[in-house]
């Protein structure tokens, strides 16, 4: 059985306040998670439990090869499957899924939060997509770990980079995001629910509006994480 550090507890913990502070979820709606891929498991917040009952000891466990609980009398969130397959998917350290009112909104419009202009471009490089609908199969049988794979399905699909579009909105369901770690899966959610107010009001005030030119979106994207990256300051050798 793989031993759980204390220290991804303490993370998954802290990282749990923060998205309640956040403003981005409601009541016990949604939960964070971080993995530990040397000791095989994530951590994520109890099935249930209110955020301000949540503690280090009372976060859940959970093996990135079988899936299974470790360590712990209480339920994982259920959408554990779907930070599961995630984790198997994507190179991330970090998963977040929230109900954030306009993410959740597009979400169910089924319509991708559209990359309009430079904001977006500075964290997503390109439209954060929205998954076909699930089948009633896919539903009735193994819902959460389906949504996952859906999640999947859709960025290999259409050759999206997850790295690149650390975010995806599930059709009739939310929005999910990731990101190289926990506190950066909580920053990709709050950027989501901001441009996805924007683009509510884009598609309210000017439907027909012109998307930008590609090489503005690439110059603004790759200004922040491109390998000649300059946005920021440098990193200075201690």
């Amino acid at each position: 059985m793989p031993k759980v550090p204390h220290a991804l507890r303490e993370i998954v913990y802290q990282a749990n306040l923060r998205l309640a502070r956040s403003g981005l979820v409601t009541g016990t709606f949604g939960n964070v998670s971080a993995v530990d891929r040397d000791a095989g498991v994530f951590v994520i917040k109890p099935s249930g439990v209110p955020y301000e009952d949540v503690t280090p000891e009372r976060t859940v466990a959970v093996s990135l090869e079988t899936g299974e609980t470790i360590d712990s009398d209480l339920r994982p969130s259920s959408d554990a499957p779907t930070h599961l397959a995630i984790y198997r998917a994507f190179d991330c350290g970090g998963v977040v899924h929230t109900h954030s009112e306009y993410a959740t909104t597009l979400a169910q419009a089924r319509l991708p939060v559209r990359c309009m202009g430079t904001t977006h471009a500075d964290y997503f490089h390109g439209d954060v997509p929205v998954t076909r609908p699930m089948t009633r199969e896919e539903v009735e049988t193994a819902y959460e770990a389906n949504t996952g794979l859906v999640i999947v399905e859709t960025f290999t699909a259409r050759g999206l980079s997850p790295v690149e579009i650390p975010a995806v909105l599930v059709a009739n369901h939310g929005p999910f995001a990731w990101g190289p770690d926990a506190f950066t899966a909580i920053e990709h959610a709050e950027v989501l629910e901001y441009l996805a107010a924007i683009e509510f009001k884009v598609r309210l005030v000017a439907p027909d509006a012109p998307r930008p030119d590609a090489f503005l979106v690439d110059k603004h994207y790759l200004r922040k994480h491109g390998p000649a990256a300059y946005y920021g300051q440098r990193r200075t050798r201690t």
